[in-house]
């Protein structure tokens, strides 16, 4: 019987890394590094970094932190290199909304004009949709690719949507199930962090940040989305990738329909030259964005829309991934219409209530492992400024399972609100403003 060697003595003491950040006192490099390859490995607990999480949450990190974070969750992991494609790179990040099914017209339609869109995705929780989920209600359609997969399909077609591979910043995906479950998730640092690690990882040449402002987002003031945002695009600008980010409005679900089969037809009415005016004109001002990131400009990409040549490639896209973009999309088994109580004009339809109502139809999960219902989820049939007659649907319910229906009500209740004819909606403009490195 062989004695068991000395443990490995740390260069750090995670209690005296976490007192640093109670103190109100900055991370040094060293520390930063430390901290996130130890907890990567185990040799710091759960509880120990659950309280620097916290005191990160209270006290804050500055450009110089946060930067050395982000850098460090990255070299936890792999990083992508796409420096042998073709063609220049650019891809497109959402923090998430209700309706939000831009990635599915956006990524084909910049394809077009020579430009690779490798769009690393992931499935919905809670009240926002995942575009994978969206996507696998296409029969056969496949998120898990290889590397080598992703990269001929860049080369072969342009564009590419799929789940992040185990290897990029493993430190990431400890990190947020540990804020999940500590109350730390709202720690702009932390967010900007677990975004960024991935997305630089990923090596896209330039990145187009679409950060939710409003009551369907995480962030719910503007003040929130623009601190969220600057930190994001600061990253960005410190790893070498160009970055800009927009806010967008986010108090009224985007198009028409939330729900993962629902938003798949929407967005191939979009690709077809139709589809709300919302989703085109979020689509188009993106997708204008990440040519300009890859330096492609002079060039409209709406007519890209109008003339057929995006969903060309999103039919090519679609294929390359096993799915058939002909096929008939799922349906749910049970619908109910919810009815205007009154005559007059909607002034407000709340994106958080539609998308918990959503997720309580099936549409989404409230656990990772939860399956998905892909025919589950709302189509809207007025807006605010519609003008409504009482009886008149103004949304339809969808799902497999009727005994749904109930809680779904019950989340819209106050969502929509009709005032008398010649009132005028509160309306923001759907992209507020432009950030970009100073």
């Amino acid at each position: 019987m062989t004695a068991a060697g000395p443990a490995a003595v740390e260069p750090f003491d995670a209690v005296d890394v976490i007192r640093t950040k109670r103190d109100k006192q900055r991370l040094s490099d060293a520390q930063i590094d430390w901290v996130i390859d130890a907890y990567t490995r185990g040799a710091v607990a759960e509880e120990q970094m659950s309280a620097l999480n916290m005191a990160i949450l209270l006290n804050g990190m500055d450009r110089a932190e946060i930067s050395r974070w982000t850098a460090a969750m990255i070299a936890s992991g792999e990083r992508m290199d796409f420096f042998g494609l073709s063609r220049p790179t650019s891809d497109k990040h959402s923090t998430g909304g209700v309706g939000d099914k831009i990635t599915l017209p956006l990524a084909p339609l910049v394809a077009v004009y020579g430009v690779a869109v490798p769009q690393l995705s992931g499935r919905g929780l809670g009240h926002t949709g995942g575009t994978l989920d969206k996507l696998e209600s296409i029969p056969g359609w496949r998120a898990a690719l290889t590397n080598a997969e992703m990269l001929a399909q860049l080369e072969s077609v342009g564009a590419v949507i799929c789940q992040a591979g185990s290897g990029l910043a493993p430190a990431d995906r400890k990190l947020y199930a540990l804020r999940d479950v500590t109350g730390t998730v709202e720690a702009i640092p932390l967010i900007a962090s677990s975004i960024m690690s991935k997305k630089i990882a990923e090596g896209t040449g330039s990145l187009v940040l679409d950060v939710k402002v409003g009551s369907g987002a995480f962030m719910k003031t503007i003040e929130q989305a623009t601190e969220l945002a600057r930190t994001m695009v600061d990253l960005g600008t410190d790893a070498g990738v160009r970055t800009v980010a927009l806010l967008t409005d986010m108090s009224t679900p985007l198009g028409l329909t939330a729900g993962n089969a629902l938003e798949v037809r929407e967005s191939v009415e979009v690709l077809a030259g139709g589809g709300p005016p919302d989703v085109v004109e979020l689509t188009v001002a993106l997708a204008r964005e990440m040519l300009a990131g890859a330096g492609v400009t002079g060039v409209d990409p709406a007519e890209a829309l109008a003339d057929g040549r995006a969903m060309d490639v999103w039919k090519r896209m679609i294929r390359a991934q096993g799915g058939d973009p002909d096929a008939t999309l799922p349906v749910a088994r049970e619908t109910e219409t919810i009815l205007a109580a009154a005559d007059g004009v909607v002034v407000q339809l709340d994106a958080l209530a539609v998308g918990v109502a959503a997720w309580r139809l099936g549409a989404g999960r409230a656990r990772r492992q939860d399956p998905v219902q892909a025919g589950a989820g709302i189509e809207l049939h007025a807006k605010p400024g519609a003008l409504v007659r009482a009886g008149e649907p103004v949304m339809t319910l969808h799902t497999d399972t009727p005994e749904r229906f109930e809680r779904a009500r019950a989340a819209l209740e106050g969502a929509v609100v009709i005032a008398p004819e010649g009132s005028a909606p509160r309306r923001s403009p759907l992209v507020i403003s432009r950030l970009a490195a100073d």
